[in-house]
Order: C-alpha cells, then structure tokens, then sequence
C-alpha cells in the first residue's frame, strides 16, 4: 500500500494549488481589461433561446463613463413577445460583478441613467424594456403574454442572458449580482426575490409597487373620495393648510418639533380641526364634505363589506404631494389602467363608473401573482444568503408608505424574527415623496449600505440621507431600520446627523389602521 507523508502531502497539494491560480490569473486578468474584438465576438459566439443579438459593439469613453461593450437583445419567448433588452459592459476597470436595474411604472422603455450609474460604479450593467414601448397599459388588452412578459418574464430573461453575454465577453461570469428598482423597480424586485431567488444575490426595492391589484383599488378609492361630489373636491390651494395642521398636531410625537413627521405610526390627525365657520370657505379651512374626504384619504381603501383594509391611505404629512392622485379630471392612469388594460380587459372601461361596494369582488378575483407579487415566503431567497433591503417614504402619494411595511410584517409572521434579521431591511424616509424628493432627506446611497451587508457581513444599522434647497445640503439624518426611528440627542444642530441616533419607540404600532 502505498503512504504519503504528510510533508508530501502538503507539498502535492500546494502544487495542484499554484496551477490552479496559474489557470485562473489569465481569466481575472481579462475580466479587468477587454478588447474590440472581444465585444464583436459576443454577437458572434453567444448562442441564447429565443433571442436575437441584434448589435455588440463598443462605446467610447465621454461623460465620465468608461468605455464600454454594449451588447443588444431581442428576446421572444412567445409568439407575441418583443422584448428589448441591454448589457453594458466596461472595457477595463469591471468590478467582477452584475446589477440590473428596473423600471417605473409600467415600463416600456430602457433605463439608461441608471445604465450609466450601475457602469460608473465599475458595474456590469443591464435594463429591459419589459417588452413593450411607451407608458401606460394600452398594450395589454388582448395581449397575455407580452403581460407576462411585463410581470416577470422579461425580467428572468434579462437576468439570465446578461449573465451569459458577462461571462462570454469576460471569460469569467459575475462573482456577485444586484437588482436595483424603484416603484414598479420595486415591484420587478419582489418578483425576483420570490419566484427567481437564485437570479439574484441581493436586492434593492425602493418603494415596492408589489401589491399592484390592491393599490389600483387605492388609487382609484383616492380619487372617489375627492370627487364623490362637486362639495367633496378639495382645491389643491388648501392642501398647504391641511398639511400645515397634520404637522402641527404630529411633528413633537418624537420629542422635536422639525417640520417633520418622524413617527408616523403615533400620529393621529383628525382633518376636523380644520373645519370652516358656518359661512365661510377660504383656502384656511375644510368645508364638511371636504372633511370627510381628507378621513377618507387617510383611511385607505376598505372592503365594503367587511371593513377590512384593502390598500392604505396617504400618511399625515404628504399633503403637499396629493395633487397628481386626487386634483385631476380623472384617476392616475398608474392605478385606472390596472383595471381598464390587466384585469378587465377592456379598453372601453370608464374609470369613472367604478364602484368599490360594487367591483371590489369581481375585480379581486382578477388579481394574480403575475401583476402582484405577495409571496411572503422568502426562505428560498434567504436560505442562500440572499439581502433585502427596502427603502420608502412617508410622504409617498403614490406607493402607500405601509404597503411594504404589512408586507414586512407578513414575511416575519411567515419565515420568522431571525431569518429576517439576517436577510431583511426595511427604511423609512420622513417627509420624502416617491422614490425621491419631499421636505425631508430624500438623497442617499443604499446600494453602497446593501453592498456592505452581501459582502462583508455588515448589516445597516441606518443610512445617511441629505436634503438640499438649490443644489446646497441643508439638512441631513439618518435613516433607521424599521421599527427604529431617528431620535434627538438633546443638543447640537437639528440639521447635522450627527446629533440623531436610531432607536426603537417603547411600543409598537400596527401597520393596519
């Protein structure tokens, strides 16, 4: 029988060490720094089903983004598929790793400045057009496919060529890959994290449009409420008012009065305390139907029936951002087309005909996964070592800040405490909009925040944000992990995070009103 010693041993296994380097030193080399004819050879040698390389050619560097590799798809997994697609790739300086970005809305187009920031940060890079152009849902009707294609498909498919396409120019696919998506991005995100776990390794969904069968019944409530009556129509000049008044009854519950609502879930505001003297109507005060329609918007959607919430309803401190939900002729087309295109079917639906006591169950049993995805069990996502970091703002009209916040509680109450602790974050941003802007600090990095946890194991313990008036930082805060919030430290500039730390309130509040 033949022995080795254990010096022998060491020996024999430092050597298959050393080759194994030496085979995979030119592979990192060339995932560095590629040539011309490498990107013409992608369009020649990469082979992918159902789609067409329809151009791979080189970009020169301007505008602060290297040059790069930009590889186009045509991909059409069905009859009546056309899905657009783009992988960029830089020329030298890529960071061994892939994210993919995600659109707003109902897409319909490439997103090429979040194409740029994914390549200026040394990623490769890729975004769909989920397979139709323009905005609204007028494509859908008569069209089931290009609805999957739209729902997750498109999605899947970009996640999967792009990595092919990545691994064909580098010689060395992705050693780790992001989604980032806001909105309907986010909606895009929670697709991938519940039906294609493995796509990705780490996810960011800035206000998640994920439950996009039950916010359409939001929007459209929104609009009811407001113009239930000639007398319930609220003219935006009042908005200041009743935003002023949800401040002044809300803005202290944190211990400082900032002009921000931080701990929403304490507020309670009653509209009535604006309510006119008998005679009078001015831009200062609600009259009585006006009253009951800023309840209404508060409250959120509820099944006629059972008053159960369906969706829920603005937070107090949005008011200045209601107008685009409430203040036009018609419903948001974000919310009416869901109806009129995806679920209906029916390009001649009138938005204005809809009756929730009447529709809600007939147009609920519409709802799928496909338009709506709700899967609270992420274990196939997590057990991997997947990362969820969700963002939203508390002065969002258009993604209901506590929609992501039941999902959040919904997938504790599924996979349990822990595994969320491990792979799950949720931010709240006071006084910001959708996706962006609003009184509060509404810019800050959270890819660099969800990055440092996939990588190194550091979970966020909060996120710097700034605010600027004419492109000059005047306040900035940190942003704390649910169900932490920004507290004072009882000195200091009320503007510097520096004087502001995250803690948990002694109690917790339902997200369910």
């Amino acid at each position: 029988m033949l022995r080795i010693s254990s010096a022998e041993l060491r020996g024999m296994m430092f050597k298959a060490l050393a080759s194994a380097l030496i085979l995979v030193a030119p592979a990192l080399a060339s995932a560095q720094t590629a040539s011309d004819a490498t990107c013409a050879r992608v369009a020649n040698t990469l082979k992918l089903q159902d789609t067409t390389i329809t151009s791979a050619a080189i970009v020169a560097a301007a505008d602060g983004l290297p040059a790069y590799c930009r590889v186009q798809l045509t991909i059409k997994p069905s009859a009546d598929s056309d899905i657009k697609s783009e992988v960029w790739m830089p020329m030298s300086g890529w960071n061994g790793k892939f994210q993919q970005v995600g659109n707003g809305a109902f897409a319909g187009s490439i997103q090429y400045a979040a194409l740029k920031d994914a390549l200026k940060r040394g990623y490769a890079a890729a975004s769909t057009d989920t397979g139709h152009t323009g905005t609204g849902a007028a494509w859908a009707a008569g069209h089931p496919e290009k609805i999957i294609d739209w729902g997750y498909r498109s999605e899947h498919l970009t996640a999967l060529h792009s990595k092919a396409a990545i691994t064909n120019f580098y010689g060395v696919g992705p050693k780790l890959s992001y989604f980032t998506g806001c909105s309907g991005g986010g909606r895009m995100a929670f697709q991938e994290a519940q039906r294609y776990p493995a796509d990705f390794d780490a996810i960011l969904a800035g206000a998640p449009a994920y439950d996009r069968g039950n916010e359409a019944f939001g929007f459209m409530a929104k609009w009811k409420a407001t113009h239930e009556s000639p007398e319930s129509v609220i003219p935006t000049s009042k908005y200041p008012a009743i935003h002023r008044a949800a401040l002044e009854a809300c803005d202290a519950i944190d211990g400082l009065k900032d002009g921000l609502i931080e701990d929403v879930l304490s507020c309670r505001f009653d509209p009535k305390v604006l309510a006119c003297a008998r005679g009078t109507n001015n831009d200062s005060c609600l009259t009585a139907p006006q009253v009951d329609a800023v309840r209404k918007l508060y409250a959120g959607a509820k099944h006629p029936k059972t008053g159960e919430l369906i969706f829920p309803g603005f937070e107090p401190g949005s008011e200045l951002q209601w107008t685009a939900v409430t203040g036009g002729a018609e419903p948001l087309d974000v919310g009416y087309d869901v109806f009129k295109y995806i679920l209906l079917q029916d390009p001649n639906w009138d938005p204005k005909s809809f009756d929730l006591a009447k529709d809600y169950d007939r147009l609920h049993k519409l709802d799928n996964s496909t338009l709506s995805p709700a899967n609270a069990d992420l274990t196939p996502f997590v057990s991997r070592g997947g990362k969820l970091l969700i963002y939203q703002g508390w002065a969002d009209p258009n993604v209901s800040p506590r929609s992501p916040l039941m999902y959040y509680d919904r997938v504790v109450k599924t996979i349990g405490k822990k595994a969320v602790d491990d792979s799950m974050r949720l931010f709240y941003a006071p006084g910001m909009g959708h996706c962006g802007g609003g009184e509060g600090p509404n810019v800050f990095d959270a890819l660099t925040a969800l990055e440092q946890w996939r990588e190194q194991g550091k979970a966020p313990a909060s996120i710097l944000a700034t605010h600027s008036t004419n492109g000059k930082v005047d306040r900035t805060r940190p942003l704390c992990p649910y169900p932490q919030i920004a507290q004072y430290r009882g000195s200091g500039s009320i503007d510097q995070a520096e004087n502001f730390f995250c803690a948990e309130k002694s109690h917790n509040v339902s997200a369910s009103k």
